[in-house]
């Protein structure tokens, strides 16, 4: 898609659940109330990721008839969003990575193309935003997180701007913006942020910085021995005290922004994007910082409509058990995915994990059994370091590594994951997106456990 293309209403119509205009044909006027009420065996709320993979595992299982298990989710379009980074990279086309919603849908479930409006745990019960009431007798909320463009003060009207030089990977309507921005940088100060807060992928907002830096060098643009004599300056503005979340690849990536020339603004929180300077929040101080290209990584947050419900946290995430993924109330409402509790990375690798265990537990609820299976916080994060090269971390609750290829036998010595690779960059440009298309959204991929039958 052109940058051109962007505009304010498409950022704001970005947000799947609670303005559900990425649908085609949605008039302007509000919806009618018809109050209409059906029922299912399992609704699930979303059909992202963990919506789609939970909902085709359970229907693999055999114990539901058609209809008895209905997905809601107001999208037109379905997007591999892991492969936004490629994107942004200028390695993939963002179309190519986009199918219609409905076409994932295996024609024995129930869609309900609609936006949620409300959850009703107390009567078992969901209100679609027009008026119609969806009753159940196990729920599954998992609608992903929301991008809030507009937390961060003129960032929505310089991410509409084509003239702009400001972008993100987060957004199906902004990712084509960035690496057309990269590639028009010839000089000058670049600047990528991480905000505080929770994230869809907390190794992503460095990703794109990595291969922009890979291509001003091979450009003659970044001097990454003696950066203050290159053409183009680059820094990385984050809210943590540190590069990762995880000690173990934290240091490594420490290592390589050092060897790089990258400056390290750690504790600084993008408040305000104003024209060519960047507004941060370093403690109780406003730091201003001029750049040429800025990428931008939004806040987040979950949905109005999870966060309002007696299903939330105080955080506004589904309160789950972290072992189990049941609620800790309701014993019929599960969820995984980004909109969960469970503490750890949010990514779809660790959808590839919590999905067996929210399928088994629940079934084994059905049958009047007590969930058991427990889901460790597996999570991964393929984190790109240059063009050819990845980094594939992998780890469970607490930041402890559980690494799939760690310690295999290779020329000279034992498999380390924290040593970016050749192989780990053809698993997340070329087999996840496969993968997840061809496997993952069926219920027939369980990431390191590999295929399910």
């Amino acid at each position: 898609m052109s940058s051109a293309l962007i505009t304010k209403s498409a950022l704001t119509a970005a947000t799947r659940f609670s303005v559900p205009l990425m649908r085609r044909g949605f008039a302007s006027a509000a919806p009618p109330v018809t109050g209409t009420s059906r029922s299912h065996r399992i609704v699930v709320v979303g059909g992202g990721a963990a919506g789609l993979s939970i909902s085709h595992q359970l229907l693999r299982t055999g114990k539901f008839s058609p209809q008895e298990i209905a997905v809601i989710d107001p999208a037109q379009y379905h997007h591999y969003q892991p492969g936004w980074t490629l994107v942004g990279g200028g390695l993939k086309d963002a179309l190519s990575l986009r199918r219609d919603e409905a076409s994932l849908m295996d024609p024995k479930l129930k869609f309900y193309n609609q936006a949620v409006s409300q959850l009703s745990p107390e009567t078992d019960s969901v209100t679609l935003s027009n008026g119609d009431k969806i009753g159940y007798e196990h729920l599954i909320v998992v609608p992903g997180i929301e991008i809030a463009y507009d937390k961060i003060k003129g960032l929505p009207e310089a991410l509409a701007d084509p003239s702009a030089p400001v972008s993100t990977i987060y957004g199906a309507h902004t990712v084509s913006k960035v690496f057309p921005t990269i590639e028009k940088l010839k000089r000058g100060q670049a600047i990528f942020t991480q905000p505080a807060g929770v994230i869809k992928c907390a190794g992503a907002p460095q990703k794109v910085l990595w291969m922009a830096l890979d291509h001003w060098k091979k450009a003659g643009l970044y001097n990454p021995s003696s950066p203050e004599s290159g053409a183009i300056q680059i820094a990385f503005a984050t809210a943590l005290p540190v590069m990762f979340g995880v000690p173990k690849y934290a240091a490594r990536l420490e290592e390589l922004r050092k060897e790089r020339g990258v400056e390290g603004l750690f504790g600084h929180d993008l408040v305000e994007v104003n024209g060519t300077k960047a507004v941060f929040a370093k403690g109780e101080d406003k730091v201003t910082r001029d750049f040429d290209l800025l990428h931008v990584v939004p806040k987040m947050g979950p949905y109005a409509f999870v966060k309002n419900s007696s299903v939330a946290d105080a955080a506004g995430f589904v309160d789950v058990n972290q072992a189990t993924t049941q609620h800790t109330k309701f014993k019929n409402v599960w969820s995984a995915g980004d909109a969960s509790s469970l503490p750890t990375s949010k990514t779809a690798a660790a959808v590839t994990a919590q999905a067996p265990v929210l399928v088994e537990n629940l079934l084994r609820t059905l049958e009047g059994k007590e969930a058991v299976q427990e889901y460790d916080g597996y999570t991964s994060c393929p984190l790109v370091t240059e063009y050819g090269k990845v980094m594939l971390a992998e780890f469970k609750y607490a930041g402890v590594p559980k690494e799939t290829f760690g310690g295999l036998p290779v020329v000279g010595g034992a498999l380390d994951q924290g040593t970016p690779r050749r192989a780990f960059y053809h698993l997340k440009k070329d087999f996840f997106p496969w993968v997840y298309f061809n496997a993952m959204v069926k219920g027939t991929w369980a990431g390191p456990k590999g295929w399910k039958f």
